[in-house]
């Protein structure tokens, strides 16, 4: 990988996308639901963030669990065993314990043993740096297969007090196996990553990290729950993405045109419109599904891919162009020939 916000090389295999899953959790909280903890209503909610309702995950369902069941059914599309995936990559901000990584419960989960596992910390944007690391991992030979997962379980970690965060979010888990491109298949086509560490309090989860712990018996002075400054994060991701779009889609060699469907982050229908308006963009080629689970951040574009491909809404030889905003402040694009 090159250096923040640039392309990667040309790898000696091209890599395509197998198979892709998802898995979203039975209980579904609408804005009326809301409407009766906090000082809210459906109309402010929808009209701020076109949000309707969101996924949330029971009390004993964990991260693990979602990521293992959206990869369950990324594999049997894929066509490929558990037992015979070499690498596992899990995006998440809302691991099942500091330690050990996500992944090593979901390699245990769904039996793949014989796979590296390891987790990746780039909330909203981290199922496409996961993407890029497995992309490099296959495309340079050092494993036949990747396993990437976006999975959350934000609700464990939303102030449900707090109006302005705990109307946003939601969870699930989306998946993909990637694989060498042979005959003719699909690939992905190009990359970029970018990052601003200067930016990193506008979103994030103050406590529960070293540098303020959880103690036994006591809780951190800065509580282990969302936050962020919407206005300013608002303004950072519609350029950070409509940077990382433009520059992904000439490191692909393709114009705006050429790309049949747009797949952006789902945090907020407001920047979504926001980033095809800027990228002149027809609106009936985006994927949306922001409505129904609310922002599910590292998982929302992995969920996002695997409905749009299996509402047929992409075909053999589209351009699908990803791309995603989040907490670092971070950001992320792919360019996907399938």
């Amino acid at each position: 990988m090159t250096e923040s916000g640039t392309s990667a090389p040309t790898l000696p295999l091209a890599v395509g996308i197998a198979g892709t899953g998802s898995y979203l959790p039975e209980r579904i909280m609408t804005n009326h639901d809301l409407e009766r903890s906090v000082d809210t209503s459906d109309e402010w909610i929808t009209s701020r963030t076109g949000i309707r309702e969101r996924r949330i995950a029971r009390e004993d369902e964990f991260t693990s669990h979602m990521a293992s069941e959206a990869a369950k059914s990324a594999l049997e599309q894929a066509g490929i065993a558990a037992a015979d995936i070499e690498l596992i990559i899990v995006a998440t901000i809302t691991p099942d314990t500091l330690t050990p990584a996500t992944a090593c419960y979901v390699q245990q989960q769904i039996g793949a043993l014989k796979a590296v596992a390891f987790d990746v910390s780039a909330a909203c944007s981290g199922f496409l740096y996961a993407m890029e690391l497995a992309r490099h991992s296959v495309g340079a030979g050092a494993f036949r297969n990747a396993l990437i997962i976006g999975a959350e379980k934000l609700s464990a970690f939303v102030d449900w007090n707090d109006r302005n965060t705990c109307v946003l979010f939601g969870d699930g888990a989306g998946a993909a196996v990637l694989v060498p491109s042979t005959n003719g298949g699909g690939r992905i086509l190009s990359s970029q990553l970018g990052t601003d560490g200067a930016q990193a309090e506008l979103l994030n989860i103050p406590g529960g990290g070293s540098a303020c712990p959880s103690l036994p018996g006591g809780s951190p002075e800065k509580s282990a729950t969302l936050t962020m400054q919407g206005r300013e994060v608002f303004k950072h991701a519609v350029n950070a993405m409509r940077k990382a779009a433009i520059d992904g889609i000439a490191a692909a060699g393709l114009t705006i045109k050429e790309i049949d469907l747009l797949i952006p982050h789902q945090a907020n229908l407001r920047i979504i419109d926001a980033i095809v308006e800027r990228l002149d963009f027809s609106r009936d080629d985006v994927f949306i599904n922001l409505d129904k689970y609310g922002n599910t951040s590292a998982a929302a574009v992995a969920i996002a891919l695997d409905e749009a491909n299996r509402q047929g809404r992409i075909k053999k030889g589209d351009h699908i162009l990803l791309v995603a905003f989040g907490a670092g402040l971070t950001w992320a694009s792919a360019v996907i020939e399938w």
